[in-house]
């Protein structure tokens, strides 16, 4: 199909031609019927019903509601253009753009509607079949006539069926309750939503039907014969007041009647609307007045008034109901409403379609003037907030409803249709996508596999490409690759692929997992390398993980990939030193000529005394050094500087001895344990780089423990390494300090 024409302009065209001599009305509706007729001739639905017939149907009942003979003259177009070649052309050519726009709104929606109908059964449950056709009736909304049309088509079947006696399928009834009659019912074209309700009764619920059925018939001549002197008496009260209205008993509704008794738990004896009068009067203070007459001669249930001319409902419907006793006791209802009120309950939306269509020809005595538009475009946002309510009401629900009232949201405006739209797939799948998404996205929203394989699409049949913004209506194909995974061009917004930000979140999700696989993929053979170098290549990985503190091998994998953990790390837990002893003892022998050969400690004056160095202070050479006599511990070797050992002397000074740091003769001196503070805003690889400057100048870490805030804004890092010569240490600590992050490093 080519480019769809806005409704606006489509009708536009329809005032132009009618104002120039063009296209008449009446003409157009002739026209149509002749030029569809041989087309149709002979020509079935797949319902059975021939296709003029339901034609003349559907043209009947767009009559009764009171569309102008423009839309009626569509249905015959509509259903012509399935024995057209190029039906937007040909009807383009011979009756305008308007009826080609809307001819090709409503043939699309109805060969989708049929291929739904097919696909029911075989893959598609009742429930999704039914949400799927309220979908399409609002992807189609644009149009309002479109919408129009499937309510007089969907009534035009119904009453076939009805008539010859055939059975209805029950998805079809039940399709008809659900979904068209809550809609008609939005719309406030109350005719159509109550034919639709009792039929579908018909079908679906016989017995209970026939049951109601059963009760009106049983009192149908009583009660007539009452409600006409009733109407009588009521008409004449009201002339002798001087208010001029029409008086007439209103249509038993029997799915109402039926579904009241359901859902009051009473019988058909409480059912108050099964006596009813409509008045019409001339303008609101009339109503008013009509309904203090009413009052005034019969009592009143207050509990059944309803004013909503004051609070009109939901859906513009207007009209003053109450219910008061007759002369012979039962309950009577009783609708008071203005003409306008009236015109707008019968026929609802169609009626604010006819005026415009009407255009400077006026509509009820209204010539189109400078308020024409405004008023117009009022109508069609009123419209528009009520398919808007009622897919709102659907979905709280979880089911299609028949109910009368139906909330408005605060604040729903037209603008919330522009938020998405209603696309489908070769097998007639509605699927709902936001305003101005793409093939890509259409992809994504059916399966996430094959949005990553997503390489091309054909949209209406045309190969197009994968940026390109959908419409509603439009049906879309994926080609995808056998295996394969997104772009990263999806992800650039200039770009446009994506517009659904599910979809965009699956996109980053396969980039990030394609990340985290290279990355343990890099850290397990780096770890792998270590272990065959260090002829460990048995061991278990998940074990070393474990040892490290991992919960599995992979982790350990992410870890080292990410330069997270240092290999130096594995290589301490895979060369273990000698556990070092509780604490350094260093026996020295004065009368040995070497008793300082690996750089002990020397007490002065003293020969063979055992030393050890306090883990409180953990002196080491250079440092200033004091010994304390312990018991049963030797000397215990302090810092000069060490507040304990400051304590121990002030308390118990006889028991402080003089000592000094030995001398080796063969130039290897003793190691020493240093603790070294590190106080550093905490990071991702902190530890790790402290620890690679100790391994850079050959500093063995033996110990480390560390410490964060609960907010990780600091981390307190105390290392045990060994030293020969603690004045090296400064110039360690020196580029410990320079490492990102750390604030100080200095020896504790």
């Amino acid at each position: 199909m080519k480019t769809r024409a806005p409704a606006e302009a489509g009708t536009a065209a329809i005032v132009h031609l009618a104002e120039t001599g063009g296209l008449g009305a009446a003409d157009a509706l002739a026209r149509a019927r002749a030029f569809a007729e041989p087309l149709l001739a002979g020509e079935r639905l797949d319902t059975g019903e021939e296709v003029l017939a339901h034609a003349d149907g559907v043209a009947q009942v767009l009559e009764s509601i009171g569309a102008a003979p423009t839309l009626r003259a569509a249905a015959y177009l509509v259903y012509a253009g399935d024995y057209l070649q190029r039906p937007e052309e040909v009807v383009r050519k011979a009756f305008g753009d308007s009826y080609a726009s809307l001819v090709t709104l409503t043939w699309q929606l109805v060969q989708i509607q049929r291929a739904a109908r097919r696909a029911q059964g075989q893959h598609d449950p009742r429930g999704q079949q039914t949400e799927r056709v309220r979908k399409m009736l609002l992807a189609f909304s644009r149009d309002l006539r479109v919408v129009l049309l499937r309510l007089a088509s969907r009534l035009q079947t119904m009453r076939w069926f009805a008539a010859g006696r055939v059975p209805c399928p029950p998805g079809l009834a039940e399709e008809s309750l659900q979904v068209f009659a809550p809609l008609a019912n939005r719309l406030g074209i109350w005719q159509v939503k109550w034919e639709l309700e009792d039929l579908a009764f018909r079908f679906l619920q016989p017995a209970q039907y026939q049951q109601v059925a059963r009760l009106v018939d049983e009192t149908r001549a009583a009660r007539e014969q009452g409600v006409a002197a009733v109407r009588a008496e009521l008409a004449a009260l009201l002339a002798r007041h001087g208010i001029a209205a029409e008086v007439a008993g209103r249509p038993k509704h029997l799915y109402g009647i039926w579904k009241k008794m359901q859902g009051k738990g009473v019988g058909f004896a409480r059912v108050f609307d099964a006596r009813a009068l409509r008045v019409i009067v001339d303008d609101v203070p009339q109503c008013y007045a009509a309904l203090a007459r009413v009052h005034e001669r019969w009592r009143a249930l207050p509990e059944e008034y309803a004013d909503y001319v004051a609070r009109p409902k939901p859906n513009g419907y207007q009209s003053l109901h109450t219910v008061v006793l007759a002369d012979d006791g039962r309950p009577l209802e009783v609708q008071i409403r203005s003409r306008a009120m009236h015109e707008h309950a019968e026929h609802g939306v169609a009626a604010h379609w006819m005026y415009k269509e009407a255009g400077a020809r006026g509509y009820a005595g209204v010539a189109a003037s400078g308020e024409f538009e405004e008023r117009v475009a009022e109508a069609r946002k009123a419209v528009l907030r009520e398919l808007l309510a009622w897919e709102r009401d659907f979905s709280a629900a979880g089911q299609g409803g028949a109910g009368e009232e139906g909330a408005d949201p605060a604040g729903a405006t037209p603008a919330a249709f522009d938020d998405r739209i209603y696309v489908f797939t070769p097998q007639a799948t509605v699927i709902d996508l936001p305003a101005g998404g793409t093939p890509v996205d259409f992809a994504y929203s059916l399966h996430t596999d094959l949005g990553h394989r997503c390489r091309g699409a054909r949209v209406d049949g045309a190969m197009v490409p994968l940026n390109t913004p959908l419409r509603s209506g439009q049906t879309v194909e994926i080609v995808a690759a056998r295996e394969g995974g997104p772009s990263l061009d999806w992800l650039n917004a200039e770009l446009g692929y994506l517009r659904s930000p599910r979809a965009r979140a699956k996109v980053r999700a396969w980039f990030n997992a394609r990340q985290m696989q290279e990355t343990v993929a890099r850290g397990r053979d780096a770890v792998e390398r270590l272990l065959q170098r260090e002829g460990r290549t048995a061991l278990e990985r998940d074990a070393l993980a474990a040892q490290l503190g991992f919960r599995d091998a992979e982790a350990l994998f992410e870890a080292v990939g990410k330069d997270e953990y240092s290999l130096r790390q594995i290589e301490n837990l895979l060369r273990p030193a000698a556990p070092p002893p509780e604490e350094t003892r260093i026996p020295l022998h004065r009368p040995r000529s070497d008793a300082a050969g690996r750089g002990g400690v020397l007490v002065v004056g003293v020969d063979s005394l055992l030393t050890t160095l306090a883990r409180c202070c953990r002196p080491a050479p250079p440092d200033a050094i004091c010994g304390f006599v312990t018991r049963g511990r030797g000397v215990a070797i302090h810092r000069a500087d060490c507040p304990n050992f400051r304590h121990m002397a002030s308390v118990q000074a006889g028991r402080v001895i003089e000592v000094q740091w030995g001398e080796g003769r063969d130039g290897q001196g003793a190691v020493y344990p240093v603790d070294v503070l590190v106080e550093a805003a905490d990071r991702s690889g902190l530890l790790r780089d402290v620890s690679e400057v100790f391994a850079k100048e050959r500093i063995n870490v033996t110990g480390v423990n560390s410490q964060s805030t609960k907010d990780r804004s600091t981390a307190w890092m105390t290392f045990t390494v060994e030293v020969v010569d603690a004045a090296r240490l400064a110039a360690v600590l020196a580029q410990v300090a320079r490492v990102p992050g750390v604030r100080h490093a200095r020896r504790k």
